[in-house]
């Protein structure tokens, strides 16, 4: 069942002035370890970051508060499962917020699509509970 859909769309050109203009302030604050390593190496980084920082807003009303009740930025990583396929890690108030919406006996699956077509990156979460498997 799903429990939670957020979408995003975020102008590149806007998170490369940002980046121009608060660099590692605004790095930090936003993102992941991992996810400022895997943009780092982009060649187009504000493009990047853009997508992740999408994931991040859409993740955040898929779990129905925002940027609110103790959901943070950093709560919220864009990785890769081994598969490729994207998804969210949630750590902190974020997970909080997640195991809080999640029913007993069902365990949270986030599906994660990002895309960017220049200058705009957009990100859908669709969060849902699945029937934890017998024994878990």
């Amino acid at each position: 069942m799903i429990i939670g859909i957020g979408s995003d769309i975020t102008d590149a050109r806007r998170v490369a002035e940002v980046l121009e203009r608060h660099g590692e302030r605004f790095l930090d604050r936003v993102f992941t370890p991992i996810e400022r390593a895997k943009s780092d190496r982009r060649a187009r980084r504000a493009e990047s970051y853009a997508k992740r920082f999408a994931a991040k807003e859409a993740c955040a009303k898929a779990l129905g508060t925002g940027l609110a009740q103790g959901v943070f930025w950093r709560d919220m990583g864009v990785v890769n499962l081994p598969s490729g396929r994207p998804t969210m890690e949630l750590t902190g108030g974020a997970r909080a917020r997640l195991d809080a919406i999640t029913p007993a006996g069902y365990e949270a699956r986030i599906d994660l699509t990002i895309t960017d077509d220049g200058p705009l990156a957009q990100a859908f979460v669709i969060i849902s509970a699945v029937p934890k498997a017998q024994g878990a």
